[in-house]
């Protein structure tokens, strides 16, 4: 099965052309409001077909967008998670979909109760630049999943594969499946006004705000993907070198432009100085070199890299010290941006107070896990965790800290498990997808409560007699 017709492609900027084609997809989901298993199976197939034919382009695509995105890193943290999340979704979706069996209270016997996942409808998915196919394919394949038609916004930010993503989902789908919307700051605005079944949006704690604002004039439910500043916690119990390997990993990848990238590291204050120059090897044996090196990603645009710059310098005004990680020196024109570490920070200091998303590693000391712990507690709760170490105070931190998600002994990898959900709590977001948690969340969970020809009800109605006071007697026992 194939695409009925192939799509036209929302001209950037054409808010009528957005308007109608949220029309067109309320109109033909009222027409199919549940689709099969067969035709929600060749959705994904579509989609992973489209994926697979384009792959080279997205790639380049998305490097021209960052000035240089390492096409390691998209096709590791982009293409192969976004296809195995259409795998497993595909692979799971008769057990997502089959009705699910519930016991019912022992007096409404012999009734029975289940629940069935109903397609929501019309969902809108607002896309962020730093992982932009891979966070427009995932919430896109658990809508599809979910029977649901798909309008999403791209970034005006990445707008070469905004635009290439738009072509290849107007070859796959017919623009009443899903439709692709391009375009700035008042084209984002509109589409948060729209009345979506369900608004997912992945982007800053600031801008999640103003979503959920306007998302709330239509009672639209959504999900917020948010940030905020994830610590790793460097413990004595786990090898101080290969622990600041696995956080340098995780801060370094596409650059620290990464939504889970651990923000700061909380390191005893003994260790400090042995953890640094650990970093400092580790950017050094990933990146040789930095500036001629395309596995080193650019910062996306001048205004990231002079909101990072400012970090440091606002860092350094207030007394922080900055460590060099690498001998390379940071390339303006380029916006290679050399990682760096901050000691001696303060809550003050902007770099402790913004989701950083570039490589500069804050380092605190801390005194027992107590402190560490109370430090982490006393902030907003972060979409990640990190800790390093296992046994009792493994266990105390993940018991006594709150985040989206946790992963011990490495960075980033809790986010690649399809059987995991993904969200965050608080400041850091609300809601989650990934796998089945993306299909329910798409999905309306309809309890259904069915009663047969034999009824208990039959004792309970009217006029109520002795047989009745004798019922509402065990009853209200």
């Amino acid at each position: 099965m194939v695409a009925e017709r192939i799509a036209p492609i929302i001209a950037t900027s054409d808010i009528a052309a957005l308007d109608a084609a949220f029309e067109g997809l309320r109109k033909a989901h009222a027409a199919t409001p549940y689709p099969s298993r067969e035709v929600r199976r060749d959705r994904l197939d579509r989609l992973e077909r489209a994926l697979r034919k384009h792959d080279v382009a997205i790639r380049e695509a998305i490097s021209a967008d960052f000035g240089n995105r390492a096409h390691e890193e998209t096709l590791l943290f982009e293409q192969f998670v976004g296809i195995e999340g259409i795998r497993h979704a595909r692979s799971h979706l008769g057990r997502w979909m089959r009705p699910q069996r519930r016991s019912v209270a022992w007096w409404s016997l012999p009734g029975r109760a289940q629940i069935r996942y109903q397609p929501l409808g019309v969902i809108g998915v607002i896309v962020p630049w730093n992982y932009p196919l891979f966070l427009a394919v995932g919430p896109l394949l658990g809508a599809l999943a979910a029977g649901n038609r798909v309008l999403i916004k791209m970034s005006e930010f990445t707008p070469r594969f905004g635009e290439l993503f738009a072509r290849i989902m107007a070859e796959a789908f017919s623009i009443d499946e899903v439709a692709v919307v391009n375009g700035g700051v008042d084209v984002a605005r509109h589409f948060s006004t729209l009345p979506f079944d369900h608004l997912f949006f992945t982007g800053s704690t600031r801008v999640g705000r103003e979503v959920m604002k306007a998302a709330a004039a239509n009672l639209t439910p959504v999900t917020l993907e948010l940030g905020g500043k994830s610590p790793a916690i460097v413990s004595g119990d786990f090898n101080l070198e290969e622990t600041a390997r696995r956080i340098m990993y995780g801060k370094l990848a596409n650059a620290g432009q990464t939504c889970v990238a651990p923000d700061y590291a909380l390191v005893p204050s003994g260790q400090v100085e042995r953890f640094l120059e650990a970093c400092r090897k580790a950017a050094t044996d990933y990146y040789p070199t930095l500036v001629d090196n395309p596995q080193f990603t650019s910062i996306v645009n001048a205004s990231q890299f002079e909101r990072l710059q400012g970090y440091l310098a606002d860092a350094k005004a207030r007394g922080a010290t900055l460590h060099a990680l690498h001998a390379d020196s940071t390339d303006a024109a380029r916006r290679r941006l050399s990682p760096v570490a901050i000691t001696g920070v303060a809550d003050s200091m902007r770099v402790m107070q913004d989701e950083i998303f570039g490589p500069i590693l804050p380092i605190v000391a801390y005194n027992g896990l107590d402190e560490a712990i109370r430090y982490i507690n006393e902030r907003p709760r972060p979409l990640a965790l990190y800790y390093f170490g296992g046994g009792e105070d493994r266990d105390r931190v993940l018991r006594e800290t709150i985040s989206g998600g946790v992963t011990v002994n490495n960075t980033l990898f809790h986010v690649a498990q399809d059987n995991l959900p993904f969200g965050g709590v608080g400041p850091s977001g609300m809601g989650d997808y990934h796998g089945e948690a993306g299909f329910k969340t798409f999905s309306k969970a309809k309890p259904i409560y069915l009663d047969g020809k034999i009824s208990g009800s039959l004792a309970m109605r009217p006029p109520f007699g002795k047989l009745f006071q004798m019922m509402l007697k065990v009853l209200y026992r």
